[in-house]
């Protein structure tokens, strides 16, 4: 699951509250020449000093960030002039550059070298954010010209670029109170702060329990595990201080692959514990009343716009338009999802009953006997599969792909020349193939460490833009693998395999992007995650298989009969990996259409899953309580849904490929991909966007076919 920093228009439009904390703390004015302030410098074009950044220096540098571009905005409010597209709309795209430069630094403390001394600068930090945000969306004489300028668009369209950016920018700044009186304005910038404050705590409290709820085994207690694992679990338990235990963390990268192999039930349920129980142990770092407090919030904040409900206010710019159609879609869906279930469970309880387990198949259970059941219906073992995944041929399949698609070539650049902010980051040029124009460059942290927040995700440091010269892009990818044992290599399973795809599917969205202003880079949130569902695809290609799945120990390609019954097992497990995903999205929307008055977050969660009859053998993919998408911030709430509006999108978009005579690296769909999919970005309608490359709307059938659920037809 992928989280983008678009900082112009967080600073900007106000489209994300940022997680933050309160504090009543003042500050010394800080200094000017405040090394993350300063212009990037360095080969291509400018780089981050991401080796010379200090947690010390982001206080100073965010006061003085704020200050320059409030600055630039009353200059813009300010101006005597009649309200023209490029003396207000364009001076808006170009102002706040320093403090853009200070988010970047700001967002690698927060998700990648997060510690307790930053953490605190963080609360420190949030009224101060919250109230810079609002000072923007709340500036009368600076939304007077905003009017101005989209009313005379109205009546006098602009050139198609820039009147999307004008209607953009207009929708956001009414969505975030514009339109307000004085003392509606007032309540609401009060909201915001009070929302910063819980989403930071609420991350807080999920980081706190995923580093310190770890499992330490003995070595009579490995019975299941790979070599490889029980190495890499080893090592981390020695760099705690626990020499000659084994370290089972509490994050997925860990967690997956011990209840897949262990076969050590009791220590099972206490992994699977651990892990579903954060922000849920009636403790200090307890989330179940912040999400309380969140849903009244965000209730009222909009009841002050005038919408009925959270839901509808989010989704008027989203694909699905309205809540009704992004439950439409799930429920379409749900019930396929747990019908599989179902089956897999009946399969996977048969197992046990024949091995005289006597057992009845809980959730701790559900991987393990998952396994089996592969093994058995498709002969097919994880681990045996996982020894041709290594991480590094992987990384090579991406710039494969990347260069048959996009026409990318990825060239690793000398080690020191480009600043990283940790040893395990590398970084590559990307350049044309054929005219060998710079493109950008990538960073990938590909490790799990303390202090970096799970999951994976992919963001941009410098995003393309040609309104002031074409700025060349820096976009990073960061994963959480497991670091092996010195001298192992980085094996990874399949679904890991297709995250690392998924995320590169992103980067290459920031690379493609072929924009002339700022917020024309800004996603659609049930949109966004389509490019980089639709790249896993090429995971499974056979150019990708033949040439790069090799045993990481005799350097055999992967056998043919090993591939066939991979793809033969394709929708083995997917009412798993559906129905956990499609709760947790339900449950989101739910959350936000509820009345959130009384309301007890266990209690509704309970109660909302029974309504679903979901089934009790598998839980949602995030619990409520740690569910960082929708309550660490606003960017995926009401919005989870939008990986499966987007996978529709992409089953669809797939079948285009399967059609096309050279299938999967078919050039003249590629090309159309690129024209019309990625290199856009948010420069035109995503709907339309999808109709010029294919011809027509998607459809959901597709998607019904790639999970192997029934397909009904009127």
């Amino acid at each position: 699951m992928t989280k983008h920093i678009r900082t112009k228009q967080l600073m900007l439009l106000l489209l994300t509250i940022t997680v933050l904390a309160c504090s009543k703390q003042k500050t010394e004015e800080p200094a000017v020449d405040n090394l993350l302030l300063k212009e990037w410098t360095g080969p291509y074009e400018g780089v981050p000093a991401f080796d010379k950044m200090k947690v010390d220096d982001i206080k100073g540098a965010m006061d003085k960030g704020m200050e320059l571009s409030l600055a630039d905005i009353d200059k813009i409010a300010n101006n005597t002039d009649a309200p023209t597209f490029d003396n207000t709309i364009v001076a808006m795209e170009s102002s706040g550059k320093e403090l853009n430069r200070v988010y970047t630094y700001y967002g690698i403390l927060s998700r990648n070298m997060s510690s307790p001394e930053f953490r605190e600068i963080q609360s420190e930090l949030a009224p101060k954010l919250s109230d810079y945000n609002s000072k923007i969306s709340q500036n009368e004489k600076l939304f007077k010209r905003i009017k101005a300028v989209y009313d005379a668009s109205q009546a006098t369209p602009l050139e198609a670029d820039q009147q999307r950016v004008v209607d953009l920018i207009y929708k956001r700044f009414e969505m975030n109170g514009a339109n307000l009186d004085a003392a509606k304005k007032e309540r609401y910038a009060a909201i915001n702060k009070e929302l910063s404050s819980l989403y930071n705590k609420f991350a807080d409290n999920v980081l706190h329990d995923e580093e310190n709820y770890v499992t330490y085994l003995t070595k009579d207690q490995l019975s299941g595990l790979a070599d490889g694992f029980v190495k890499s679990a080893a090592k981390i338990a020695t760099d705690k201080g626990q020499d000659g235990k084994y370290a089972i963390t509490n994050t997925r990268s860990s967690m997956d692959p011990f209840l897949t192999y262990s076969t050590e039930r009791e220590l099972r349920k206490q992994v699977w514990t651990n892990y579903y129980s954060r922000g849920d142990n009636s403790d200090d770092y307890d989330n179940n009343q912040i999400i309380a407090d969140i849903l009244k919030l965000r209730k009222e904040r909009v009841t002050i716009l005038g919408y009925d409900n959270y839901a509808q206010w989010r989704l008027q710019d989203r694909m699905a338009k309205t809540p009704e159609n992004a439950m439409e879609l799930m429920n379409a869906v749900w019930p396929a999802a747990i019908g599989r279930v179902a089956e897999e469970v009946a399969d996977m309880q048969t197992i046990a009953n024949e091995n005289g387990d006597n057992i009845t198949i809980e959730p701790w259970d559900y991987r393990y006997y998952a396994e089996k059941v592969r093994k058995k219906k498709y002969d097919l073992d994880s681990d045996e599969v996982k020894q041709y995944l290594q991480l590094d041929k992987l990384t090579e399949a991406l710039f494969y792909t990347a260069g048959e698609l996009f026409n990318f070539k990825f060239t690793p650049v000398a080690e020191g020349s480009v600043p990283v902010f940790h040893e395990d980051v590398k970084v590559w040029e990307v350049t044309d193939k054929d005219s060998e124009k710079h493109i950008g460059l990538w960073y990938l942290d590909p490790y799990a460490r303390e202090g970096k927040r799970s999951g994976a995700w992919a963001t941009t440091y410098r995003s393309y833009t040609s309104f002031e010269g074409e700025k060349n892009v820096l976009s990073s990818n960061n994963s959480n693998f497991v670091k092996p044992a010195p001298g192992e290599a980085v094996l990874v399973s399949w679904d890991d395999a297709n995250t690392f795809f998924h995320e590169f599917g992103h980067a290459l969205h920031f690379f493609s992007a072929n924009v002339k202003y700022p917020t024309l880079n800004s996603g659609v949130r049930d949109y966004t995650e389509f490019q980089s569902q639709l790249l896993e695809r090429w995971l499974s290609t056979d150019n990708v298989i033949n040439q790069f799945l090799v045993h990481n120990k005799t350097g055999e390609p992967i056998p043919a009969s090993l591939v066939a019954k991979i793809k033969k097992a394709s929708t083995f497990n997917q009412g798993f990996s559906t129905t956990e995903y499609l709760a947790s999205a339900l449950m989101d929307m739910k959350l936000h259409l509820a009345d959130p008055t009384n309301i007890d977050i266990d209690k509704f969660e309970r109660e909302t899953l029974a309504e679903l009859k979901m089934p009790k053998e598998l839980p949602m993919r995030h619990r409520t309580p740690h569910f960082g998408h929708v309550f660490s911030g606003e960017g995926y709430a009401t919005a989870y849904y939008g990986y499966m509006w987007a996978d529709v999108l992409t089953a669809d978009a797939s079948e285009a490929f399967v059609e096309a005579p050279d299938g999967f690296y078919d050039k003249e769909v590629a090309a159309k991909l690129v024209k019309y999919l990625f290199a856009p970005r948010n420069s035109m309608d995503p709907a339309e966007a999808y109709r010029l490359f294919r011809g027509r709307d998607a459809k959901i059938e597709a998607l019904m076919r790639d999970r192997g659920f029934p397909v009904t037809t009127e």
